[in-house]
């Protein structure tokens, strides 16, 4: 078992805020082969997330504390629609649809997101990311 409350998200934060990146996970699946990648991502402010996409499978965002901002695009980079993340005011997370181009920005330290998407693991291809 493994809790989920605020000590572990201060742990994963305090990693996050250390790391040259400004984000760190913490994997709740066993392998990169499982058929669900479920973890934490913590976030900080600064943070570089390209504008991407997942052909394969859908992605949902649970904001757990913290402020972001999710974007929406188009093919053509344009931004087509954005939502505001923020528990205190009861939006609490998105579903992101397979091959739908997203990205985030990250507006308060100590944001901590829980992810969930199907496996397995597969690395963002040269296609899957929009320039």
């Amino acid at each position: 078992m493994q809790l989920i409350n605020s000590t572990l998200l201060n742990e994963v934060t305090k990693q996050a805020q250390e790391s040259p990146r400004l984000r760190m996970n913490c994997n709740f699946h066993d392998s990169l082969d499982a058929k669900a990648q479920r973890l934490l991502n913590a976030l900080e402010p600064g943070t570089i997330l390209p504008i991407h996409r997942h052909p394969h499978t859908a992605e949902t965002y649970l904001l757990l504390r913290g402020k972001i901002r999710v974007m929406f695009y188009n093919d053509k980079k344009e931004e087509t629609e954005s939502t505001l993340l923020d528990p205190l005011v009861g939006s609490f997370g998105v579903h992101i649809p397979a091959n739908q181009w997203h990205t985030l920005e990250v507006l308060d330290s100590g944001s901590v997101l829980f992810e969930v998407k199907d496996g397995p693991y597969t690395p963002l291809r040269e296609n899957d990311l929009l320039k």
